[in-house]
C-alpha cells in the first residue's frame, strides 16, 4: 500500500508507524508486517526497542514453525520492521500511525502532539485504547483522520480488532481501516461510537468480576475455575459462539434459568483481596513468572511460545471443523 491523496491504496504496501514498543506495539508491528507492510516500531527506549526485537523474531518463529507463515517468507517480513527511537524519524511519510502507548491520559496526550507536529497532514491516526477515551486528547486538526484500533493479544493469531470512530471522524477513514485489516485476513468489527471495553472486553470484565467473588470467598480454586472454563464454556464458544449456544440449548430453557437464577453477584467492591495479596507479593503473571499460577522459572518468551502454538492449533482445528460441520450462516 502506497498512500496517494490521503488514502489507503489496498493493492500495495502502506508504510505503518508503531508508536510504542511495550507488549502490543511489537505484536502489531509483526502483524502488519506479516500483511505485506512496512513498518517502523518506535519507543524512547532503546532497551524496549531491543526487546521488542527479541520478541517479534521470537513469535514469528513460533508462526513459521507453526505452519502459518513460509519459512522463506520470515527474513522478507524482518526486513519489513525497522527500530527507530525518535518519533519524528518515525511519522516521516506515515500513511497509518498506531498509537500504542500506555493507557494514561497526560502520556497519550504528549504523543499525539508530537504526532501533529511531524506526521502528514493525512495520516491515519488510530489508537489501541482499551478503556480512554482519547479522543478530546486529539488536537482538533487530526480529529476527522483519527480512530480507535483496538487489538486482542496476540494479536498475530488473535483476529479481533475493534473499529470505532470518533464524533468527527470520516467515514471513509472507517471504510479504508475495514478494507486494510479485511484484506489481511483480520474479523473487524465496527462500532457507531467509543464505547469503553468495547464487546469482548465488557464479557471479560464481567466473568473477571464472579470469578474474583468465587476466589475471594472461598468457594473454589483458580484450577477448577479454569478447568470449568477450559472443559465446559471454551470449546463451545469457539465453536460457536455464545448466542448461537443459546439457540442450540433452547432460548425457553434460558429464559427458565434466567428466572430461576439466584446467585446473580451485586455490585461488587473495587478491591480483590486475593489480586491484592499476589500484587503485594509482586506476583503480576507471566511477565513475573508468577500470577495466580506458578510458572516454573520459564521465561516469558517460552511461556507467549507455548499460548502461541496452542491456541494456532486450536484456531486451525475449530476452522476445520466449522468447513467440515457448518452450523449456521
Amino acid at each position: 500500500m502506497t498512500i496517494a491523496t490521503g488514502n489507503l491504496d489496498m493493492d500495495r504496501n502502506v508504510k505503518v508507524t508503531l508508536i510504542g514498543a511495550g507488549l502490543m506495539g511489537h505484536a502489531l508491528a509483526l502483524v502488519h508486517a506479516i500483511g505485506g507492510h512496512q513498518v517502523r516500531i518506535q519507543d524512547a527506549s532503546s532497551s524496549q526497542l531491543d526487546k521488542s526485537v527479541e520478541l517479534i523474531n521470537s513469535a514469528l518463529g513460533t508462526m513459521v514453525d507453526s505452519g502459518v507463515v513460509q519459512s522463506t517468507k520470515s527474513h522478507e517480513i524482518q526486513a519489513r520492521i525497522m527500530p527507530v527511537i525518535a518519533l519524528a524519524d518515525a511519522v516521516d511519510g506515515a500513511g497509518l500511525i498506531i498509537e500504542a502507548v500506555v493507557e494514561n491520559a497526560d502520556v497519550k496526550r504528549q504523543v499525539y502532539a508530537e504526532i501533529d507536529a511531524a506526521a502528514p497532514a493525512d495520516v491515519i491516526l488510530a489508537s489501541n485504547t482499551s478503556h480512554l477515551n482519547v479522543f478530546p486528547l486529539i488536537p482538533e486538526a487530526r480529529q476527522k483522520r483519527s480512530l480507535i484500533s483496538h487489538w486482542y493479544t496476540p494479536p498475530y493469531v488473535i483476529d479481533l480488532v475493534d473499529l470505532a470512530p470518533g464524533p468527527d471522524t470520516d467515514p471513509e477513514v472507517m471504510r479504508q481501516m475495514k478494507a486494510l485489516y479485511d484484506g489481511m485476513g483480520k474479523k473487524p468489527v465496527l462500532f457507531d461510537k467509543f464505547i469503553p471495553g468495547y464487546v469482548a472486553n465488557r464479557l471479560q470484565a464481567a466473568m473477571g468480576l464472579e470469578i474474583t467473588k468465587l476466589l475471594d470467598e472461598g468457594w473454589v480454586s483458580a484450577k477448577s475455575i479454569d478447568d470449568s472454563i477450559k472443559y465446559g464454556l471454551a470449546l463451545r464458544m469457539a465453536l460457536m459462539g455464545v448466542l448461537m449456544k443459546a439457540d442450540f440449548t433452547g432460548l425457553d430453557m434460558m429464559r427458565r434459568g434466567m428466572a430461576n437464577r439466584t446467585y446473580v453477584p451485586p455490585v461488587p467492591t473495587p478491591e480483590s483481596p486475593t489480586l491484592n495479596k499476589l500484587l503485594v507479593e509482586g506476583k503480576q503473571g507471566v511477565m513475573s513468572g508468577a500470577g495466580y499460577f506458578e510458572y516454573g522459572g520459564r521465561s516469558p518468551e517460552e511461556l507467549f511460545r507455548n499460548r502461541d502454538i496452542g491456541l494456532l492449533r486450536l484456531k486451525a482445528e475449530v476452522a476445520r471443523i466449522e468447513d467440515e460441520l457448518p452450523l449456521g450462516g
